[in-house]
């Protein structure tokens, strides 16, 4: 690797807000908030949506989609339409 081209790699936390859980591991990625950890040492922490605790493939659970709105606005929509054929 050539010195002085890539991002350093230091200890970041990512908090995870849906499921309420935190991650301390290495990273390039920047923010400007902080945490102090469990160590009792201040790293920067990066919010995410999603990670390994919350979503479906890692947890085995599944997610309710409200498939009925979206069916009942395309049958009104173009459930009376005459057939085009």
């Amino acid at each position: 690797m050539k010195p002085r081209i890539h991002p350093e790699s230091r200890p970041v936390v990512f908090r995870d807000r849906a499921a309420d859980v935190a991650f301390l591991t290495r990273s390039t990625a920047e923010s400007d908030k902080t945490i102090e950890w469990e160590d009792g040492k201040v790293y920067p922490v990066v919010d995410v949506e999603t990670s390994s605790a919350s979503h479906p493939f890692y947890t085995g659970n599944s997610q309710v989609r409200d498939t009925a709105g979206r069916v009942e606005r395309f049958e009104r929509r173009y459930g009376d339409a005459p057939n085009r054929g």
